[in-house]
């Protein structure tokens, strides 16, 4: 054996063709590099979220990878057709009669010679890309991926030294064709059919049809191996085991005299087929779900029956309507990211129906799953009309107005729990996080990857210290904190909200499109609500602003300054309308965002929550001091943070929140996202957790995810995808 192969080395490298064939490989770094440059000059002529919404190169072998897995078939199919070609093929056998010696010296020489051309011939390519990518190589794009993969990253080397050793795979492959075809053209044309013109007649086929036909192919499986793609790595790694182990069962019957020998090839079918067995056996199982989804205009929909007491579990149920986007199948389905809306009371399936755009790259790896919760406006167990309104609050003074303030919410809270007291007592976080846990066990998921938007961090915290080991990942997107104590959350809160006020202040001095452009807007804006709690500001109807209802309203504009600062503009206009002794520049937007009420009412359908979760205050010395605060470190907005604390004085349902400790310990690393009035409660959050990120958008708004910032979005992606958590304080910027 050993003379065989030291004969078989002695002729590949007295072949000048050989080398000539090795050589020409190099084309191959050099596509990878011609490639990079034309995505650089497409990249650098885009600006913001279009740059990212490029596609990876990845590792950069995506384009010389066919040409150098073509080369190495060309030389595995050379080594053995040229023999036939030239009569050589005699002169060998009668050096060596044992053929399956003959056979085997070859491939232990291609193998050799392969493996190291192809380690050279990879890192070449990727060392190119990567020199040409240059910084914009660390760019994280929509789907989760870099635009180019530094050996730094996770898996890069390893993926890099798999898709080298298949090199030789590939080799084998053009050995056993060139011997069982016996012509090196009709090899070659068949390698360039397998290696080339599938590829990229898959690529024309419909989405996902021609992902899943490419990820079958033999240029796909490599990189299958080294990372997830859509096939798992062990069922890539058997499909090309089986591609080469065919090859080489017919070249071993081929060589054998008149196809007198059948043991060959007997063996290699038999190894091929379990290989190829191996592919779907080695896929993820698809979980048991008992749920059945069926179409409803853009989403699958489906249902689930939930106890309405969770500590009666066989008691009354309650039917909660579930929504997804599905997994496209473009790439391996990880599982599923479920969405929890805010609000309280948001329905996430009119988040999904909405939203589906922001989430059109992560379906490519998960199947998008919300629902509308048990606190949902929308689930027409509880009036609906008497959900959406609710008493107008006016901070007392006393505890003779602490007392009426009491009563009156209590008025409200009971005209609408009459429909069904026991749910009404029941719309709890807690119960909300209990209804997540049933969804996830009747989809069979062994984990849930998580998305938690504004007061979707409430239900989702709980469930992180109810299910710890059932949570995957977790962000947290813009969301309330409910671990901080009140003191603090209102020292945060007034902080930026303050900072807000002082942005619509410059923007005024500095824009003339602002109504209070020239004056200085702090001064205007104290001045006013003095004067409407002196003399309450007329609106409509006999209705009348005083300095706690002027702030109230104006938040949402403050906090949300829209399009062209169309809101500010908005603001601006009705403070100096106000200041003439005309509140219907605030009556007339409350009005609108409020389906009529004249004043900002404390809704019923977000108290419901608010005050079982206990967002309320203690008792009546709580409030004062509270209040008190404010009014030291909030110039301009103190008493905003009283609103909806005190629409639960009264509240007819104790509180039903969980007082144990976050179990950081047994929770993976968090993500938190939030914009100027957002982060700091978000990032406070999730730092609770060892290893989490933050990301921190510098603008206005409010759930960046669902508002489709792709900045975010693709840090999210990444972090859903392959857990990579960005580092504390990832910075986000407007992207036009």
């Amino acid at each position: 054996m050993k003379d065989a192969i030291a004969a078989e080395w002695l002729k590949f490298r007295t072949l000048r063709s050989n080398l000539c064939l090795l050589l020409s490989a190099l084309i191959a770094v050099g596509l990878s590099a011609g490639v990079a440059f034309l995505v650089t000059r497409g990249f650098d002529a885009q600006q913001g979220a279009e740059q990212r919404r490029f596609g990876s190169l990845g590792d950069g072998l995506g384009t010389g990878l066919p040409f150098a897995h073509l080369v190495m078939g060309a030389l595995g199919a050379l080594s053995i057709t040229t023999e036939y070609g030239t009569g050589h093929i005699s002169t060998s056998l009668t050096a060596v009669p044992a053929r399956r010696t003959f056979l085997l010296a070859k491939i232990a020489v291609l193998v050799a010679v392969s493996l190291v051309a192809g380690q050279v011939l990879v890192f070449g390519m990727h060392a190119a890309t990567m020199a040409v990518l240059g910084a914009r190589a660390g760019t994280v794009l929509l789907d989760g991926e870099t635009l180019g993969a530094s050996l730094s990253e996770p898996g890069v080397l390893a993926g890099l030294l798999i898709t080298g050793a298949s090199m030789p795979l590939v080799a084998l492959m053009g050995l056993g064709l060139g011997t069982a075809i016996r012509s090196t053209a009709g090899t070659l044309v068949t390698l360039m059919v397998l290696l080339l013109i599938l590829p990229v007649a898959a690529q024309t086929l419909p989405r996902p049809l021609g992902d899943r036909i490419g990820a079958y192919l033999i240029g796909a499986l490599p990189g299958q191996i080294a990372a997830d793609g859509l096939l798992t790595p062990l069922a890539a790694g058997a499909l090309l085991a089986a591609y080469t182990v065919a090859a080489l069962a017919a070249a071993a019957v081929a060589i054998a005299l008149r196809g007198q020998r059948l043991r060959p090839l007997l063996a290699g079918t038999a190894t091929t087929v379990l290989l190829v067995g191996a592919a779907p056996v080695s896929a993820a199982a698809a979980p048991e779900s008992t749920l059945t989804w069926k179409p409803c205009g853009k989403l699958l929909c489906s249902e689930v029956r939930v106890p309405v007491d969770w500590a009666e579990p066989r008691g009354r149920t309650i039917t909660l309507p579930l929504a997804m986007l599905p997994h496209t199948g473009r790439r391996h389905r990880i599982g599923v990211l479920f969405s929890i809306p805010g609000g309280p009371g948001g329905s996430g399936v009119e988040d999904l129906e909405r939203r589906a755009g922001s989430f059109t790259q992560i379906r490519d790896r998960f199947d998008v799953v919300s629902l509308l919760p048990r606190n949902g406006i929308e689930l027409g167990i509880l009036d609906q009309d008497c959900l959406t309104t609710g008493p107008w609050i006016t901070p007392p003074d006393g505890e003779r107005e602490w007392a009426a303030l009491a009563r009156s919410n209590r008025a409200a809270a009971e005209r609408c729990r009459a429909a069904d007291p026991e749910l009404f007592g029941h719309l709890d976080s807690v119960s909300f996080a209990r209804d997540i846990e049933a969804i996830r066990a009747a989809m069979g998921e062994r984990r849930f990857t998580f998305m938690a938007t504004s007061y979707g961090g409430v239900p989702g915290l709980a469930y992180a210290r109810l299910f710890p080991g059932r949570v995957r990942a977790m962000y947290l997107d813009g969301t309330v904190n409910p671990l901080r104590d009140k003191s603090e959350e209102d020292r945060t809160r007034y902080a930026l909200m303050e900072a807000q006020f002082t942005r619509f202040s410059r923007w005024c001095a500095n824009d003339s499109a602002c109504a209070l452009h020239g004056r200085d807007v702090g001064t205007v804006w104290n001045d006013l609500r003095s004067a409407a709690d002196r003399s309450p500001v007329p609106a409509e109807k006999g209705v009348a602003y005083r300095g706690f209802d002027i702030t109230v309203a104006a938040m949402p504009h403050l906090v949300s300054p829209g399009a062209d600062n169309a809101r500010w503009k908005e603001l601006a206009q009705a403070i100096r309308r106000a200041e003439k002794g005309d509140a219907t520049g605030f009556s007339d937007y409350v009005k609108a965002g409020t389906l009529g009420s004249l004043k900002p009412p404390s809704f019923v359908g977000m108290n419901m929550t608010h005050c079982l979760d206990g967002i309320g205050y203690r008792d009546y010395a709580e409030y004062r001091r509270l209040r008190a605060l404010g009014d030291r470190i909030a110039p301009h907005l103190s008493g905003n943070e009283l609103w909806h604390p005190l629409g639960c004085v009264g509240w007819p349902d104790p509180v039903r929140t969980l007082t144990a400790p976050l179990p950081a310990d047994r929770l993976p690393p968090f993500v938190g996202a939030g914009t100027w009035t957002d982060y700091a409660d978000t990032a406070d959050l999730a730092l609770r957790v060892p290893g989490s990120g933050t990301i921190r958008f510098e603008g206005h708004g409010h759930g960046l995810y669902h508002t489709g910032d792709a900045c975010t979005i693709a840090h999210a992606n990444r972090y859903f995808i392959d857990l990579r958590v960005p580092p504390r304080n990832t910075v986000c910027r407007t992207e036009r």
